[in-house]
């Protein structure tokens, strides 16, 4: 019996089969890992939640960092993905020539609800293993905000992150690269 092997694609393949028309008009897929991801569909408690931060991101930076909502970040060679929310240095123009890459990120945030346990396991790793010093998941099932700093290895090989702080709908966070510049999270949450 011969194994069954499955194809993993680069971002310059994934890339190359955007330009060829490979996915139809309104595909939603990332790049994971090799592996093209369908992204789940987001329902009404999503999209406010998204549509929110991203707003309230961009009102705190302003022209001192790139707010970027639910555009794509290049991890590795083989990891494209697309979270909710990333801030990144610079200024948008810095970024036509590539997305940004690990070292430009200063934060990235999932909102979570359906697809609560894949952000807290999968993409949580991918972030760690790529040095994302601070990933935020918006957890709309529990109603808070799930901080994560410093990113390590472990003995057995695996990526995650040494600290997680948990912050309520009606507190406050810094944002990482920003010591001056406060998010009130009940500006950004549905409902609160």
């Amino acid at each position: 019996m011969l194994p069954v092997t499955t194809k993993r694609f680069t971002v310059t393949e994934y890339h190359r089969l955007i330009e060829l028309g490979f996915f139809a008009e309104g595909d939603r897929v990332q790049l994971i890992r090799g592996e093209l991801v369908q992204m789940a569909a987001k329902g009404t408690l999503h999209s406010v939640g998204n549509t929110k931060l991203i707003r309230e991101l961009d009102r705190l930076v302003v022209n001192c960092a790139v707010v970027r909502g639910q555009e794509p970040i290049v991890l590795s060679a083989d990891s494209e993905p697309e979270p909710d929310a990333a801030i990144a240095q610079g200024q948008p123009d810095d970024y036509l020539s590539h997305h940004p890459y690990p070292q430009d990120i200063l934060l990235v945030v999932e909102v979570s609800d359906s697809t609560l346990e894949y952000d807290r396991t999968v993409k949580l790793s991918l972030y760690a293993e790529n040095q994302i010093q601070d990933y935020w998941m918006m957890n709309l099932v529990a109603n808070q905000l799930e901080r994560y700093s410093q990113p390590y290895q472990d003995t057995q090989g695996k990526f995650g992150y040494r600290i997680r702080q948990i912050a309520l709908p009606n507190e406050t966070v810094t944002l990482p690269g920003f010591p001056d510049l406060s998010l009130d999270l009940k500006r950004v949450f549905p409902g609160a």
